[in-house]
């Protein structure tokens, strides 16, 4: 069966009002044909889960040379579980550089990553670019789908110049808010929690394509103006901003007072008003370039509708601040006895199981620490532009040999393998800054170590405070 031929599945076409009953799965998209034009990080991830789905896809991106890494296997993305994604089902996934190649598929989605820049604005530039290079190969009753993050009126617009340049008459747009984490696509890709779809009228069930294939995921989905789900996108990540900001705020309070978030935490996930999903884990304030941007949008909107964004200035304010809590963390425990010291700095990427330094706390603190010597390890990140004073080493040990404290910025797992004893053997000094908790508090102490982590007063050995 055909994604053209095939008719509504189950909930695919259902404009759902919260609460609704959880979905209990779907099926296999059989047989039909998506293409997905931009293969950086969202592309390359949607497109193959499309094809574990059943879908045969075609993926497109202007860049030859990408398309042929990808023909072969080799991945420019770093995601658990991709990998083995892409050899259980490369029989139904084909990468090319020439947009003709699209013509022969029922949906096409636009799915390039929307890039940001210092100040956090996205540049959809390239975006346009490819919609308009693609749109014009496409075939006239093609469903088209923007799958990039764009900001509140960027769909309708869209729709609006297609259709005043007589462009695509037979073509219906959507937009579908992404829901890629950098770390955990896979599994977010596999298993949506629901769709949300920005239509042009959510009054009419969607085209049979685009039905079939989010039907086969088994979740809701949720039909709505092109600028309630531009603006869902938004409010989602904004509500996640409020819950890291108030977590950040708390847990140095708790640092400061003697207090343990740890303690605490628990405690708010059985309260029904917050949640057993909450996020909850203090951090170094916002990272990654999604959430950033979000605000950005947010403060842009409040800027031309004059409505108050007082709020908005607080977390961004917050999380400067957090940020650099490290930073004050080697003022206060490592710089007054050794004014030069040697830094060792575990993780670059701004979060485990990711390759991406957007925003990233850990460089961030490496430009702070200019005068001192860095010694760097990152199970995937290689620094291309790498400042004078950092060193990258082979591994996480390596790092550590001879300095005189111990930063880790991300919490990758194999950090948690690591016997603290080794380190201490490794290291001249003996503070570990461990914002995350990567390592045991308690055996960091029995060995003499001062360990200092998010939310909890500091932990000595033979250190006195």
């Amino acid at each position: 069966m055909s994604l053209r031929a095939r008719r509504t599945v189950g909930r695919e076409n259902s404009r759902l009002s919260p609460p609704y009953a959880p979905p209990t799965g779907g099926a296999q998209a059989d047989g039909g044909m998506i293409g997905f034009a931009g293969l950086s990080h969202l592309g390359v991830v949607s497109s193959i889960t499309a094809a574990a789905q059943g879908c045969e896809v075609v993926g497109f991106d202007p860049d030859s040379g990408r398309c042929a890494n990808l023909q072969v296997g080799r991945l420019e993305v770093f995601e658990p579980g991709l990998p083995e994604l892409v050899a259980a089902n490369r029989s139904r996934l084909r990468w090319t550089a020439d947009a003709a190649d699209l013509r022969a598929c029922d949906l096409i989605v636009f799915s390039p990553d929307v890039t940001t820049d210092r100040e956090n604005r996205s540049d959809l530039s390239s975006l346009r670019r490819l919609i308009d290079g693609v749109t014009d190969q496409a075939a006239a009753d093609t469903v088209l789908v923007v799958l990039s993050q764009v900001p509140p009126g960027f769909t309708r617009q869209l729709a609006a110049q297609r259709e005043s340049r007589h462009l695509g008459a037979g073509n219906v747009l959507y937009y579908q808010v992404e829901t890629l984490v950098f770390g955990r696509a896979v599994e977010r890709s596999m298993h949506p929690e629901r769709f949300i779809v920005g239509c042009p009228d959510p009054a009419v069930p969607l085209p049979a394509p685009y039905a079939a294939w989010l039907g086969s995921f088994g979740c809701p989905i949720l039909r709505m103006r092109y600028e309630s789900a531009e603006l869902a996108k938004v409010a989602i990540n904004m509500l996640l901003t409020a819950s890291i900001s108030a977590t950040n705020t708390l847990a140095e309070l708790c640092e400061a007072i003697g207090a343990d978030w740890s303690d605490i935490a628990p405690v708010l996930r059985l309260d029904r008003r917050i949640g057993s999903h909450a996020y909850l884990n203090p951090g170094l304030g916002l990272a990654g370039g999604n959430l950033e941007r979000d605000l950005v949008t947010v403060r842009t909107l409040a800027g031309e509708w004059g409505t108050d964004v007082g709020v908005v200035e607080a977390w961004v304010a917050n999380s400067l601040y957090r940020r650099d809590w490290a930073l004050r963390a080697i003022h206060t425990d490592v710089l007054p006895a050794c004014p030069q010291p040697t830094i060792a700095m575990w993780g670059l990427a701004y979060k485990p199981e990711t390759q991406s330094t957007k925003n990233s706390p850990a460089l961030a603190l490496i430009e702070a620490l200019a005068p001192c010597s860095i010694q760097a390890y990152d199970p995937q990140v290689v620094l291309e532009d790498r400042a004078a004073n950092v060193t990258q080493a082979a591994s996480a040990l390596e790092a550590c040999r001879d300095a005189d404290a111990l930063v880790v910025m991300t919490p990758w797992p194999e950090f948690s393998t690591i016997d603290v004893a080794q380190i201490r053997e490794q290291m001249a000094g003996r503070v570990i800054i461990d914002p995350f908790g990567a390592l045991d508090r308690q055996r960091c102490r029995a060995l003499g170590l001062r360990h200092l982590r998010l939310g909890s007063p500091a932990a000595d050995g033979s250190i006195t405070q």
